[in-house]
């Protein structure tokens, strides 16, 4: 009688093991992104083994002048590792106080946002894959520099035993706002142009460094002028909306230049 007890209790564990795999290979909304508004959790919740901070990179295409307010940008996350069965989960949270921001869009079937977009995760069609791409909106105001956490797990498609879990994060990253003591004012014009812009600022300065961002946020062109010599050429760029950075003594200004 008691070896039917054990049989049945075995065929039971069948299908429940089966679901919770299941359920696992369509990511989690819980907070197993290893960052530190997560306390660290990450996929060593479900899989076995320790998490190792290597195998893993998160990338985007936010200039390194900063993220501007309430716009997408594009983020990636790659496990260099990558088995049969792979997953992971990634947030963004502010440096200051490791609190969520922003939100996440799935941009194919293979990546689904969840805890209120705060987080993305991968899907069971994303499991075949070891790199995942998607969408990030910035937050609608300065919330100071904010970074990307993520875990992923590579799966020997045997169950959760032998599964290896990877850490990762992306550079600490400013937004665009600049701190009133160092905001460097000035005028541009015209604006938008063909040929040459003039830039005049504020109080005079010895020498002024001009940079040009594209909407990818490569630097275009840049150039160095004077209170005597503060014209620029932008003639060799191509039409479009460019950011346009004024560094002066210090101080930083910022505009949107339209080139034609």
């Amino acid at each position: 009688m008691k070896k039917n007890y054990i049989f049945k209790f075995a065929l039971f564990l069948i299908p429940a093991s089966a679901f919770i795999l299941l359920s696992f290979s369509s990511g989690r909304n819980n907070g197993f992104s290893g960052s530190p508004g997560d306390g660290g959790n990450n996929c060593t919740a479900c899989h076995t083994g320790t998490a190792s901070n290597s195998n893993m990179t998160i990338t985007t295409n936010i200039p390194v002048t900063g993220y501007a307010f309430n716009k997408q940008y594009d983020v990636t996350i790659t496990n260099s590792d990558g088995r049969v069965r792979n997953g992971f989960q990634v947030t963004a949270e502010k440096d200051s106080d490791n609190s969520r921001v922003g939100t996440f869009i799935a941009t194919t079937n293979e990546t689904q946002a969840v805890n209120s977009s705060q987080r993305i995760t991968h899907t069971s069609n994303g499991n075949g894959q070891s790199s995942w791409s998607f969408k990030w909106t910035s937050p609608s105001s300065d919330v100071g520099k904010i970074t990307f956490y993520g875990a992923s797990v590579s799966g020997n498609g045997s169950g959760s035993s032998g599964d290896q879990v990877y850490l990762g994060k992306s550079t600490s990253t400013p937004s665009l706002s600049i701190a009133e003591a160092n905001r460097l004012d000035f005028k541009s014009f015209p604006n938008p142009a063909r040929d040459r812009i003039t830039i005049q600022l504020s109080s005079e300065s010895d020498e002024t460094r001009v940079e040009f961002y594209d909407n990818l946020g490569k630097l275009a062109l840049a150039q160095k002028i004077t209170s005597t010599n503060n014209k620029v050429d932008v003639n060799n760029l191509s039409s479009g909306i460019y950011i346009l950075k004024v560094i002066s003594d210090n101080k930083i200004g910022t505009q949107k230049f339209i080139k034609r």
